[in-house]
């Protein structure tokens, strides 16, 4: 149920205490803001990140560490020189 909320003069919303319950959402908490389709969207910081990780995760196949294909190709680049 869309809920009309009103920028204070400094640019600060209050988000509803059932909103901010519905998500988990305390004092201090870190959000990310972006700017969707002409919408204002807020997420928290830990939402974007596993949805990142989501995103991420469809590319690198189970099991693969890119730390270690790193370590492996900055290796073998050193032993060329």
């Amino acid at each position: 149920m869309p809920i009309n909320l009103t920028i204070a003069a400094n640019g600060r919303i209050v988000i509803p205490a059932d909103i901010r319950a519905e998500l988990g959402l305390k004092g201090g908490d870190k959000l990310v803001v972006r700017v969707v389709d002409g919408a204002v969207v807020l997420e928290p910081v830990r939402s974007a990140i596993r949805r990142a990780r989501a995103a991420f995760n469809r590319y690198v196949p189970s099991g693969t560490s890119l730390a270690a294909e790193l370590i492996e190709e900055r290796r073998r680049a050193a032993s060329d020189e």
